[in-house]
């Protein structure tokens, strides 16, 4: 079937055209991390059903935001990527990201939540330091990888789990304090400062939050 489009005239209508529909731009954020197998785009996007996810990635196919590849033996799975027209969603979806940081209020008994969730919006706070480099984050639900002074261009921005190699820096803190930060009730530097941030490695990324 055809997909319902507003068919204006309008560079905003034929953008949410391709990917307005409910759970597009998140199966987008899944997928900034780099080439994910469906399964695992499944388990990290709960409350989604499979035909609808299905559903969501051919269109996207379609649109050109994604594509679907098989990995070379031994490993010969399939796995979805964004093109490079999707990964051009990055600033969108951190502008979403910094608009709705507001509505991070208490979390809801049915509100699921995975740590690399937070790693666009803390990202945009890591960038307002300067400088570029690797920045590894260990929250309560997990562990996840940032590359600060990246446009997500030439590959991935962040990734799940700890980084291969040394990052230039290491932050340990609660959700609760990235939240926070998120929601813009302090600054890294001041919840460093605080004690809330735990500050390791020998980047300047990490040398600026040490002395902030």
């Amino acid at each position: 079937m055809p997909r319902r489009s507003y068919d204006q005239y309008c560079a905003a209508a034929r953008a949410l055209d391709a990917v307005g529909d409910r759970w597009t731009l998140l199966i987008v954020r899944e997928l900034l991390p780099g080439p994910r197998r469906y399964t695992d785009l499944h388990a990290d996007l709960p409350g989604v059903s499979t035909d609808v996810l299905a559903s969501r990635l051919k269109d996207m196919e379609r649109e050109g935001v994604a594509e679907r590849r098989r990995l070379p033996a031994p490993v010969s799975a399939y796995v979805y990527e964004l093109t490079p027209r999707g990964r051009q969603l990055l600033p969108v979806l951190q502008a979403l990201g910094e608009w709705g940081a507001p509505a991070l209020d208490e979390r809801r008994p049915t509100d699921a939540v995975r740590a690399h969730w937070f790693a666009l919006p803390l990202l945009s706070h890591l960038e307002r330091l300067g400088g570029e480099g690797v920045v590894e984050v260990r929250l309560d639900e997990g562990e996840f990888h940032v590359r600060v002074g990246g446009s997500g261009a030439d590959g991935p921005v962040y990734g799940e789990g700890p980084v291969a190699g040394e990052p230039d820096a290491r932050l340990v803190l609660g959700t609760e304090t990235c939240v926070a930060v998120v929601r813009g009730e302090l600054t890294l530097e001041e919840a460093a400062r605080a004690g809330r941030v735990a500050v390791s490695g020998d980047g300047a990324l990490a040398k600026a939050l040490r002395v902030a």
